[in-house]
């Protein structure tokens, strides 16, 4: 699963190392910091997990797809870069498939516990629920009011319930990871620092001795995080949710530290690429704007946001992204919605004069 459309342009970032780890390998970034990686499927050819030295053992962060794959990645990193000792935890920084599938079978495996946030772990469990479940009215009318026809929506139909088949079932029981409280990890602190918008209460991890900082799909280097609304809360407004948390994170965590996030490599420029992000996003909502002064649907603003073409694989994350910018417009005032008799929502941008009246 691609996290990101947009190749954002990438300023002042540095890439210390010359070469990540193979699958199943590892490579020692910091001491007792592990860095391995995990196979993925689709357009992003692996996921970042890392390693983190503890008292008894290793505590893992992040654990790759579900898959028979990533089962023999981990066996293979088990007997390697971990060195044949046990996982005394799994720290999750929250509930997408390619970072949580395997949670449920190392936490299983090495009887340990999930570390993880609440409303990832309970977001996780509830979007689960829904394997085999026939896909909702609610969704439907959702994915026709964006413009699909007819066939993508068959296809929704088809394809609804999957969630739950990219990971193992999860532990029942969790311990909570809460904004701004300090983790012991091999008698280092590392300070949990809290996201949303790509998630809904993504962890990072932030180590001042080490300079580290574990930013999972917060803050990627190369690619921008996918921003979605969702059948489930069709009118809320991550895209706002997201550029608040990056803009709160360039305030608690330092400039000087190396950046590991979750897809392509470790980098220095945190701050840096925050303003680029952040420097995207409100030129992506500029460009939507002007496009705006004619009534578009969702499905005729791909090309406002995206360079790619959008095919029938990405048309949902694709939907998901521009409604997050159309929902942040409307909530700034500056657009406005209506629904035709056909049951499709048209937006349009309201005069700069008109708003500030």
């Amino acid at each position: 699963m691609r996290d990101g459309f947009e190749d954002a342009a990438v300023g002042a970032l540095t890439y210390p190392f010359a070469e990540g780890p193979k699958i199943g390998g590892g490579v020692e970034i910091a001491p007792g910091v592990v860095w391995m990686r995990m196979p993925l499927g689709g357009s992003l050819a692996f996921i970042n997990v890392w390693g983190l030295k503890d008292e008894g053992g290793w505590t893992l962060v992040d654990t790759g797809m579900q898959g028979p794959a990533t089962t023999e990645a981990w066996r293979s990193a088990f007997a390697g870069p971990l060195k044949g000792e046990p996982i005394v935890r799994v720290i999750v920084t929250h509930m997408h498939p390619d970072h949580i599938g395997m949670a449920g079978w190392i936490t299983r495996k090495f009887r340990c516990k999930l570390w993880i946030t609440r409303l990832e772990y309970l977001m996780c469990r509830l979007l689960a629920a829904d394997t085999g479940r026939e896909a909702p009215e609610d969704g439907l009318e959702f994915y026709r009011a964006a413009g699909w026809n007819q066939d993508a929506l068959e296809n929704y139909a088809t394809r609804f319930g999957g969630f739950g088949k990219a990971l193992h079932t999860l532990p029942d029981s969790y311990r909570r990871l809460v904004e701004g409280e300090t983790v012991m990890i091999g008698g280092r602190v590392w300070r949990v620092v809290t996201g949303s918008g790509h998630s809904p209460e993504h962890a990072c991890l932030h180590c001042p001795e080490l300079k580290l900082f574990i930013s999972g799909d917060q803050v990627l280097p190369k690619i921008t995080s996918n921003v979605s609304v969702f059948p489930t809360e069709p009118e809320g407004d991550p895209l706002d949710d997201w550029l608040t948390s990056l803009a709160r994170i360039r305030t608690l965590v330092p400039d000087d530290v190396l950046v590991l996030p979750a897809h392509n490599d470790p980098f220095h420029g945190l701050h840096a690429r925050i303003g680029e992000l952040i420097g995207y996003h409100e030129g992506a909502l500029a460009r939507l704007e002007r496009m705006l002064a004619e009534p578009r649907r969702a499905v005729d603003i791909f090309g406002a946001l995206f360079k790619r073409q959008i095919t029938e694989a990405v048309l949902g994350m694709a939907t998901g992204e521009s409604l997050a910018h159309l929902n942040c417009l409307l909530r700034r005032g500056v657009a406005v919605r209506e629904r035709d008799a056909s049951g499709v929502d048209w937006y349009r941008a309201i005069e700069r004069k008109d708003v500030a009246a």
